[in-house]
């Protein structure tokens, strides 16, 4: 009997090999396909997805965790690159300080010209007439001829026999050529400004009527400065000048020193209105009728109750010097509008107040916002996935080609 393990084995032919081929292709096939329907399951549980997405913020949402996982000799020459950026940083400070005695320094040399504006506005002087030659405005003088010579023009050309004329419009202002100084200058300007005209109410106007002139203080130790809003005789208060003191911090703060912009205002304080009696805009008196629960009588309650006022503006929430201390949501957003304003009035009001009033100023800033607008318009085009720069090029082309 022959010895199976001996025995020679069998030839494969083609046509077996070929199946076998066949066959693991099938089966290959089909494990493409299982694993892309596994795929596609995995993809729609919503556990697995949340597991992807923490493993790559690991790497791609927090830079931190791609830091840590850096070699110790990268890390150690990053620390120093940091001591670099803190160096720099202290002197960006520095630089600030120098500013802020710049700006001291230039602010002597305006208060003749401040001194100038208010005595024409409120008419302690008279512009002369080389003071009043202001050469960019010629060509709004030529276009206001034209206006006057269009209208004498289409006066003389009405039918004949048509009656009386109608007489011009009276200017809401009621100003005259008698009209002395530039009257309700600071009051314009507070309208024409959106972040101030917000804070403006119907009753504070006739009071700011009376505003004759805002100067600026500025302090160094520390650093600040202080907004003058100077008054002339009034009703509703005895006070000359109201002011509101603005501190500022131009130092790094030691436990976040990165975190550093420049000066920052910190802290404000107001000042304490003399209202004449029933004059304080500032508050409102409700009164209300009780009835007593036994007796039945009635008796009128009053009470006192805040009023939105530009005048609240001088009395900033408090805040305390322990910096430990958290602040209220709606304290720190009122401090936050409060120094916003502050920051406005020094920086673009008062040294550009002419500009404001006469809505020149409106119209620089209007343009600024257009710009932004426009530059956010384009890169909204880059970031499209649809978007095809070859196509655009060829439409300029052919637009090209028309002309």
């Amino acid at each position: 009997m022959a010895d199976p393990e001996k025995a020679e084995p069998k030839p494969v032919s083609q046509e077996d090999t070929e199946m076998a081929s066949d066959d693991a292709e099938e089966e290959g096939a089909m494990d493409e396909s299982s694993r892309k329907e596994l795929v596609d399951q995995l993809m729609k549980d919503p556990q697995v997805l949340a597991s992807l997405q923490e493993r790559l913020h690991r790497y791609i949402g927090h830079p931190s965790d791609y830091i840590d996982s850096l070699p110790k000799v990268i890390k150690r020459r990053i620390k120093a690159l940091k001591k670099l950026q803190l160096e720099f940083t202290e002197l960006e400070a520095e630089f600030y300080k120098e500013v802020h005695e710049l700006e001291v320094k230039y602010d002597a040399l305006h208060q003749p010209l401040y001194e100038k504006r208010r005595q024409i506005l409120n008419a302690e002087v008279e512009p002369t007439d080389e003071e009043c030659d202001f050469k960019l405005d010629d060509e709004d003088a030529a276009e206001e001829e034209d206006t006057n010579l269009c209208q004498d023009l289409e006066k003389k050309a009405k039918v004949e026999g048509e009656e009386e004329e109608e007489k011009p419009a009276v200017p809401a202002h009621g100003f005259t050529e008698e009209t002395k100084g530039i009257p309700e200058f600071w009051v314009t300007v507070f309208r024409n400004v959106d972040l101030l005209a917000e804070m403006l109410q119907d009753h504070d106007e006739p009071i700011l009527t009376h505003l004759t002139d805002i100067r600026i203080k500025f302090h160094d130790n520390p650093m600040g400065f202080s907004l003058d809003f100077h008054f002339s005789e009034n009703e509703y208060f005895s006070n000359k000048v109201l002011t509101k003191y603005y501190e500022m911090k131009c130092k790094p703060d030691p436990e976040d020193p990165f975190r550093f912009e420049g000066p920052e205002i910190v802290k404000c304080k107001g000042c304490t209105i003399d209202w004449k009696q029933d004059k304080n805009v500032t508050i409102k008196v409700i009164k209300k009728k009780q009835k007593h629960k036994t007796r039945g009588a009635f008796r009128t309650v009053t009470k006192t109750v805040p009023r939105d006022s530009f005048f609240n503006f001088f009395n900033p929430p408090v805040v305390s010097d322990d910096v430990g201390e958290v602040l209220d949501d709606q304290v720190q957003a009122l401090l936050t509008a409060d120094f916003e304003i502050g920051h406005y009035i020094r920086e673009r009001i008062v040294p550009r107040a002419v500009l404001f009033y006469t809505g020149e100023a409106l119209d620089d800033e209007d343009l600024e916002e257009e710009d932004d607008g426009e530059e956010e318009e384009e890169g909204d085009e880059e970031d499209d996935p649809d978007y095809d720069p070859s196509k655009d090029k060829d439409a300029k082309q052919q637009e090209c080609k028309q002309q």
